[in-house]
């Protein structure tokens, strides 16, 4: 039985941090792809099917709130798990 190859869109600015998820997650046999903003992050959930989406809260321009909205009312069931360095 061959696994599927799942994919993972990766929404995060600061570039080093996306970095790090994309080859963790790449080692773990994941197919990622990245985006470093609220709107191409946006964009690429739009045109591709994704199996998870990993997005950062704070996102300049289209915050990640504003793309979660936006993907709930398009795509309701992909998974999205939130990344935020907020400490309040």
């Amino acid at each position: 039985q061959e696994e599927k190859d799942l994919r993972v869109l990766v929404v995060e600015d600061e570039r080093k941090v996306a970095k790090a998820l994309q080859e963790g997650l790449e080692r773990e046999s994941y197919s990622v792809a990245v985006a470093h903003t609220g709107e191409d992050g946006y964009f690429q959930a739009s045109a591709e099917q994704f199996d998870l989406i990993i997005l950062d809260v704070m996102l300049p321009g289209r915050n990640g709130i504003e793309v979660l909205a936006a993907l709930r009312r398009q795509e309701p069931k992909v998974p999205v798990l939130l990344l935020t360095a907020r400490d309040s």
